[in-house]
């Protein structure tokens, strides 16, 4: 979905607790000031409850049909999540750099709590640009590939001087609850290739028109690699179990969001799959702690 940045704040006019996130905000087709001020007002709206997700992007009609050039988006993330922070400070302030140039000026409206910025992405690059300049990285590889990205943060954090602890390493998951992996993986598998495929085609569909094709049969072949690259299946205590051997193999706090939404996943079964995960990650009670007071979250694992 786009305009992410304007469903935050209307998310945020009808909660009042919850965390809201974009995931991810394609920061080099927006000019940065307008991005500062449209954050801050979703922060101010929500009542500090942002977190402001940044990526690249990569398609590249969307790059044209914004005047925006997809060589120069790399460049283009330097310069935003250095200009950001200026903005939100209230403070004049002046850039000239190779993608964006302005004179002197304060942004208006002034966040009321510093807005964590994460940015998303799989290269070496984008995570050791995170790194230096965010708040955290917003991360969903494999987990052998996820790991890898934990060193390139922690590799980049002593480069710099920076100490790895201040940044939030978060990981989007792909989380299929059910009594085992197989039968979890058979009834979710139609609806992860949906999913896959419908980033592979979105390029393509961009320029289409016409009614909208449907995914490719999900042959053996297919089934077996989208399994090996992408879920965690099993049990709401076998996932829980798998999440907690990744951050001990990081050995940094891992903050895990739970991927509930797939594409022709009726609502109830959305609803289902919340529940069983929630399930999973309740411990057993305490002393006279309720089961309630007790249950961690996924994010908080």
């Amino acid at each position: 979905m786009p305009s992410l940045l304007v469903v935050s704040g209307a998310l945020a006019a009808v909660t009042s607790t919850i965390q809201i996130g974009t995931g991810v905000v394609l920061a080099p087709l927006h000019h940065p000031l307008r991005l500062a001020e449209d954050a801050a007002t979703a922060s101010l709206l929500s009542g500090g409850r942002l977190t402001l997700g940044l990526g690249l992007g990569w398609m590249g009609v969307e790059f044209e049909g914004l005047g925006a050039d997809t060589r120069k988006r790399g460049r283009a993330m330097e310069e935003i999540l250095g200009i950001l922070p200026q903005a939100w400070s209230g403070e004049p302030f002046h850039h000239q750099g190779d993608v964006y140039r302005f004179p002197e000026l304060a942004v208006r409206p002034v966040p009321s709590v510093p807005i964590t910025v994460l940015v998303g992405g799989g290269a070496e690059p984008a995570i050791r640009r995170a790194a230096r300049l965010a708040d955290g990285i917003f991360s969903n590889a494999t987990a052998d590939r996820f790991l890898d990205q934990v060193g390139w943060v922690r590799d980049e954090c002593e480069r710099i001087g920076r100490d790895p602890a201040e940044l939030q390493i978060h990981h989007y998951s792909v989380l299929l609850p059910g009594s085992s992996a197989d039968e979890a993986w058979d009834h979710y598998a139609e609806h992860v290739w949906q999913m896959q495929w419908k980033y592979s085609d979105m390029e393509v569909s961009a320029t289409r028109s016409g009614t909208p094709p449907t995914a490719p049969e999900l042959t053996d072949d297919r089934r077996s690699k989208l399994r090996a690259r992408s879920t965690f299946a099993g049990t709401g205590e076998e996932i829980v179990a798998s999440l907690l051997e990744i951050k001990e193999r990081a050995a940094v706090p891992v903050h895990f969001s739970a991927r509930s939404y797939f594409p022709d996943l009726h609502y109830d079964d959305q609803f289902e799959l919340m529940q069983q995960l929630a399930e999973g990650s309740r411990p057993a009670p305490v002393g006279n702690q309720s089961p309630t007071r007790q249950c961690r979250t996924l994010g908080r694992i």
